[in-house]
C-alpha cells in the first residue's frame, strides 16, 4: 500500500459472487443463465474471428445500437452500449448522478451502487424498503434529492415495481435524473422503456448477461433521450473510446435478432423458478415474489449464513449477504431442473 493513492486506500470494493472451480458443483450464486446462448450468436462470433480483428472496432457500435433501437422501437441516438451494464452504470454515475443534492437508492439493493458513489465522491442517502421488501415510490418524495437510481426488479430481492409505479416516480421527480436498472426485467417485470418518449429524465439500463446468456461476453446498454445518451458518450470517450470489440458486437447483434430463441429461454427459466419456489416452500422457506432469474428465500427456523455454509459443504453454492435486514435470506439463482433437484436434496439432508 506504500504507493497507493488516498482514494485507493479509502475504497471498499464490490465483492462479486464466488467463482470456484469445483467439479460437480451446483452453482446457483451469480445469476448466470443455466441455458446456452443463441446458436446464432455463437455462429456470428465465430464468423467475426477473422483477419479484421487487426483493426479497431467501430467506436460508435452503430450496427449494434441500430439493432437494439429496432428491438425497442427507438432510434440509434437513444442507445448507448458498453462492457456490461456495470461499465454502463459506472459511466451513468459520473455523467448523470453526481449533483450537489444526494443521490437516492434503496437500502437493500445492488451493492455496487454505494461502491460507485464512494469511488466518484457522490453524496448519497438510502431509502428503506418497506417490511415486505418493496420499494415505496412515495418514500422518495424528498426535497433534497439530486438523482435516483434503483433496480427493477430489485436485486437481491427480485421484487418488481409496475410500469405505472415507475411513471409515478418519474412524475414526482421530473427535474432530476431517474435511472432504472433493468438487469432482470425480462423474467417477469414491466420495462420502463415505453416511458422514455414522455420523460426526458429517464434512463433505462439493460444487460446481455442474464436473459441472453452472454455474461462472458460483457455487453450492456442504456436507453434514453439523446441528451442523456450524449452525456454517457462524452464520459465514455474520456475513458475508453473503443469499449466493445468486434466479436462482442457481432454476438450481441445476432442474439437480439434471434427473438424466438430468447423468448423460449426466458419461458423455461420462469417455469423453473415456479418449480423451485414451490419445492422450497414445502421445506419451510418464505420466498419473496420474484420477477427475476433468482429467488430470495428465508427459512422459518434456520439461519441464512449457516444454511449457505451447509449447502456449500454439499457442493451447492448460493449467495448469502451478511448485511442488515437480509442476513437470514439466501439468493438462489434459477438453474436447470436437475440443479433444482440437487438443491432440494441437499436441503432435505440438512434438515433431517
Amino acid at each position: 500500500m506504500e504507493f497507493w493513492s488516498a482514494k485507493a486506500q479509502s475504497l471498499s470494493p464490490y465483492t462479486p459472487g464466488e467463482q470456484p472451480r469445483i467439479k460437480g458443483l451446483v452453482k446457483l450464486n451469480t445469476n448466470e443463465c443455466p441455458l446456452p446462448p443463441s446458436p446464432r450468436a455463437i455462429h456470428a462470433m465465430r464468423d467475426a474471428a477473422n483477419d479484421a480483428l487487426r483493426l479497431y472496432p467501430d467506436p460508435e457500435s452503430l450496427a449494434l445500437r441500430e439493432a437494439l433501437a429496432r428491438y425497442h422501437g427507438l432510434r440509434a441516438e437513444n442507445v448507448f452500449v458498453g462492457n456490461g451494464s456495470d461499465e454502463v452504470l459506472a459511466h451513468v454515475f459520473v455523467a448523470l448522478l453526481k449533483h450537489e443534492k444526494p443521490l437516492l437508492f434503496p437500502d437493500v439493493t445492488y451493492s455496487f451502487y454505494p461502491v460507485w458513489a464512494q469511488l466518484y465522491d457522490i453524496a448519497f442517502q438510502t431509502v428503506a424498503l418497506d417490511d415486505s421488501m418493496r420499494l415505496r415510490v412515495d418514500d422518495y418524495r424528498r426535497n433534497a434529492a439530486g438523482a435516483i437510481v434503483f433496480a427493477n426488479p430489485n436485486a437481491p430481492t427480485g421484487v418488481a415495481l409496475s410500469r405505472d409505479e415507475v411513471a409515478q416516480m418519474l412524475a414526482q421527480h421530473a427535474d432530476i435524473p431517474v435511472v432504472v436498472d433493468e438487469a432482470y426485467v425480462d423474467f417477469g417485470g414491466e420495462t420502463a422503456v415505453p416511458l422514455i418518449a414522455a420523460h426526458s429524465n429517464l434512463l433505462v439500463v439493460r444487460t446481455f448477461s442474464k436473459s441472453r446468456a452472454l455474461a462472458g461476453l460483457r455487453v450492456g446498454y442504456a436507453l434514453g433521450q439523446p441528451s442523456l445518451i450524449d452525456a454517457l458518450t462524452r464520459v465514455k470517450n474520456c475513458f475508453n473510446s473503443y469499449p466493445l470489440g468486434q466479436i462482442a458486437q457481432a454476438g450481441a447483434i445476432a442474439s437480439v435478432e434471434d427473438d424466438s430463441y430468447f423468448q423460449a429461454s426466458v419461458t423455461t427459466i420462469i417455469s423453473e423458478r415456479e418449480n423451485m419456489t414451490a419445492q422450497l416452500r414445502e421445506l419451510g422457506f418464505d420466498i419473496l415474489p420474484s420477477s427475476a432469474n433468482f429467488i430470495f428465500a428465508r427459512h422459518r427456523t434456520a439461519k441464512g449464513g449457516e444454511l449457505a455454509r451447509a449447502l456449500r459443504d454439499r457442493a451447492v453454492l448460493v449467495r448469502h449477504f451478511n448485511a442488515p435486514r437480509i442476513e437470514d435470506y439466501l439468493r438462489i439463482t434459477i438453474g436447470t431442473a436437475e440443479q433444482t433437484s440437487k438443491l432440494v436434496a441437499a436441503l432435505r439432508e440438512i434438515f433431517v
